[in-house]
């Protein structure tokens, strides 16, 4: 179920309705029930998957709890032996959550890369005699397991509710494409009392609103334009290359962020808080900056429970850069069975340890040249030119395979054609005139927005404090806009989330 769908129009209220109609104590049973339904309604039988994982890292964690730390660590006989006991437990929980992952997700990705060996050496290739659909949402929840596994081995108390623990799991608005939970920060929201809150629901509606206009209005026009040059991109050259990578960067970012803000805005109707995925990442002044801005829970899991593992920062030089380069090889590899992710991933982590390493030279030529580092000039540079790099990155992320990107790479940088500008030439990228323009100006209201709320605007409280007819035009503007000039309809074929298909 799709949340730019009708079926969800009618599936949130009733969600909404029962849930405060119910006294507290069965308010997490209705919304378990519910977060099934929801995922049951794109595939029923994977919803047994999901189940199966979260079962399994149930029954884990429980076992893993009920050996207690004090006695891992006693002096005083079986220590070691209960330590191991608990370590054993948890690498099978998270190896049983892995291979499934890696079986839905990588098994064509490693054929492909195991033919390719079988086939210089000239040895028979394999050929499954099956077909594998990626369930929705597996590398999500798959990833919440990991977490709690991992949090549990570390000295969390397990959750003996399974209801409340699957409901972790599957809570519908987070379940298809995150933000990725923490057991510590949603689990005790299910022990509070609820009761219905008028400024709850509006602020989450409108949220919810603004999401919609991010999704249907910014990210599925772009989409038209990405994805005509994209498949056309013989026919392109220098700026329009880059203009539809722009495009993209920007597409994929509304595309995302509007999924996450109806997510937050859907918990927060019911009382709930979910962590905020994003940070105006347009705004990054480095590539590290970037990402302690985009995709934010994300960022934390690896840093957490990839990067910290590891050993982070608390190590000599190399080994630090080697830990930064591995984090950014499983967050590409995450992203998708596809070199080009790696490479995106590499790009990015590649550009954090040069950083770190002209660190030293950055800052002997500002200080040489007497540069003020703290003005708006300086910001600015910086933000342009990590989101040159980032920019760079998404046409790996885009593209079909490295070949295409590296054709298209070639292409963007052979010419200077700047009248493209002039001669209507972006008016045959896939869009028409009238909603070219339509994308600039939504895209304008995007930056404007993400400008006032990086200057500590807050926007839905200034709203609130205005009259009620001011806010009620507001609002049926910003409705009637969505349906106005939203990307619907009986001749469209409704785009799902991207990052659904991560």
């Amino acid at each position: 179920m799709l949340f730019n769908s009708i079926e969800f129009l009618v599936f949130f209220p009733i969600v909404i309705l029962v849930y405060f109609l119910l006294p507290h104590r069965f308010r997490y049973i209705w919304l378990l029930i519910a977060s099934y339904y929801f995922y049951m309604a794109w595939n029923p039988v994977f919803v047994l998957l999901m189940f199966a994982s979260t079962f399994i890292s149930y029954i884990g964690g429980i076992f893993i709890d009920k050996i207690p730390l004090n006695k891992v660590t006693s002096e005083v006989g079986g220590g070691r032996k209960a330590k191991n006991t608990r370590k054993y437990i948890a690498v099978i929980t998270i190896l049983f959550n892995i291979t499934l992952l890696f079986f839905f997700k990588y098994f064509y990705f490693a054929v492909d890369n195991i033919n390719l060996l079988l086939s210089a050496l000239h040895i028979k290739l394999i050929q499954p005699q099956f077909n594998i659909i990626l369930p929705l949402g597996i590398s999500f929840y798959t990833m919440q397991i990991i977490a709690y596994i991992v949090d549990v081995y570390r000295g969390t108390n397990a959750e003996k509710n399974f209801i409340k623990y699957a409901l972790f799991i599957s809570f519908f608005p987070k379940l298809l494409a995150g933000p990725i939970e923490r057991t510590t920060t949603f689990l005790p929201q299910l022990q509070e009392k609820k009761f219905f809150n008028y400024d709850n629901l509006k602020n989450g509606l409108l949220l919810m609103l603004y999401g919609y206009f991010l999704k249907m209005v910014i990210g599925d026009r772009a989409a038209i334009l990405v994805n005509f040059v994209f498949d056309n991109y013989e026919a392109y050259m220098g700026l329009e290359i880059f203009i539809a990578v722009t495009i993209y960067s920007i597409q994929i970012y509304a595309d995302f962020f509007g999924y996450t803000c109806i997510a937050l805005g859907a918990a927060q109707t019911m009382g709930f808080t979910l962590i905020q995925n994003f940070n105006h990442p347009f705004f990054a002044t480095s590539v590290g900056d970037y990402w302690r801005r985009w995709h934010r829970s994300l960022s934390m899991w690896l840093r957490d429970y990839i990067y910290f593992t590891l050993g982070g920062s608390r190590c000599s030089k190399l080994k630090k850069y080697r830990n930064i380069l591995v984090t950014f090889f499983v967050s590409g590899s995450w992203h998708g069975a596809n070199w080009t992710f790696i490479v995106w991933g590499m790009i990015h982590g590649i550009s954090i340890v040069l950083a770190d390493i002209f660190k030293p030279v950055f800052q002997k030529i500002n200080t040489t040249f007497n540069i003020n580092t703290q003005c708006f000039s300086y910001r600015l540079f910086q933000i342009i030119m990590a989101f040159l790099i980032i920019n760079y990155s998404r046409l790996f992320f885009r593209a079909p395979d490295i070949e295409t990107a590296l054709i298209m790479t070639k292409q963007m940088f052979s010419l200077w054609n700047p009248w493209i500008f002039f001669d209507n030439s972006l008016y045959n990228m896939g869009l028409d005139r009238k909603d070219f323009w339509v994308l600039c100006f939504s895209i304008i209201i995007l930056f404007v927005v993400s400008f006032m709320q990086e200057r500590g605007v807050k926007i839905r409280e200034q709203l609130s404090k205005q009259n009620l007819i001011f806010r009620w035009i507001i609002y049926w503007i910003a409705i009637f806009g969505i349906l106005t000039f939203g990307i619907y309809g009986p001749e469209y074929d409704a785009t799902q989330f991207i990052y659904f298909g991560f």
